[in-house]
């Protein structure tokens, strides 16, 4: 039986009432973590029988976000191989891994604020989208090192977090403009560097992040206006080591419009785009600044993966 809290959190998630990549992949593993505390199950394989469900209910809220998808690999893959470990040790496991994850996540933003920050120049005029923790970590980072930067917001719909990130930019104290989507390519000309989050990144270095995020690439791509992306290392997709496509979230029309006032109107309400990595000038992880090309790399190392074999 899923407790309460756990039903919660998995409709926050499914709901956006908890949104961007770092807060769901957080949220994930409380409520692994939140699980374990609460199990009734009386041997391992009921346990992780459990684990598996909850597992199953949280991947089907934000099939784009890899980030939860990562924290369920993360948490739960050492205990499903420990196989002669015993019901404690699995729960204390499972808790400590939940906890580890936790703390990397928030560390991540952190040490990605201070390598990002190193690539702001004093006086630029950055462009943003949407509410990424890391993108805003670098923005602040830079200006409390006293850098005088300015930064232009998009709304960001048809959720409007575009507001989110207006208002933590605004209690820091940097100077922000407010922008429709639509204004991009009006205002790309003022902008020295653009700075995003991702949801999810390939193999191949090209980025999945919320939607309009690609048109924005372009038209920095067309001005020569630098293009960063801020993502922790749990952000690249291991499936796309085989060949596999991140599945791009669409969401219910009536996010857009109350479909009962255009009766027969057809709405496509896709959550996230794809920015090619030709658009992309580099990656700001907390392992270091690399260019789209090395995320290859980057994801071999990180999930210890080998030509052949399967992702984790």
């Amino acid at each position: 039986m899923t407790s309460a809290e756990v039903r919660r959190i998995t409709n926050d998630i499914r709901t956006m009432k908890i949104r961007g990549a770092g807060k769901i992949a957080r949220a994930t593993a409380n409520a692994l973590k939140i699980t374990t505390k609460d199990t009734k199950a009386r041997t391992p394989a009921e346990f992780i029988k459990e684990l598996d469900r909850v597992s199953k209910l949280l991947l089907g809220t934000r099939p784009t976000a890899v980030s939860l998808s990562n924290a369920i690999r993360f948490i739960t893959l050492r205990p499903k191989l420990a196989k002669d470990a015993d019901l404690q040790t699995l729960r204390r496991m499972v808790i400590s891994r939940a906890d580890e994850f936790i703390y990397a996540s928030k560390d991540a933003v952190k040490r990605i604020g201070e390598i990002g920050a190193r690539r702001i120049s004093d006086g630029d005029i950055i462009m943003t989208h949407c509410n990424s923790g890391c993108a805003l970590s670098v923005i602040k980072t830079a200006f409390k090192q006293g850098k005088h930067v300015e930064v232009y917001v998009t709304e960001s719909r048809p959720f409007m977090q575009g507001l989110i990130t207006a208002r933590e930019l605004l209690k820091t104290g940097v100077p922000t403009t407010l922008i429709v989507d639509s204004a991009v390519r009006h205002f790309i000309r003022d902008v020295d560097e653009v700075i995003v989050g991702a949801d999810s990144i390939a193999a191949n270095g090209a980025v999945v992040n919320k939607i309009g995020t690609s048109q924005l690439a372009l038209a920095a791509h067309e001005s020569r206006v630098l293009f960063f992306v801020a993502a922790e290392s749990y952000k690249f997709h291991p499936g796309t080591l085989v060949g596999r496509l991140v599945e791009i979230e669409e969401r219910d029309p009536n996010e857009i419009v109350n479909l009962k006032r255009f009766p027969g109107i057809r709405v496509r309400n896709p959550a996230f785009d794809v920015t090619p990595p030709e658009y992309i000038d580099l990656i700001i992880t907390e392992r270091g600044i690399i260019p789209p090309s090395a995320a290859y790399t980057l994801l071999q190392e990180h999930f210890e993966w080998r030509p052949g074999e399967e992702p984790p």
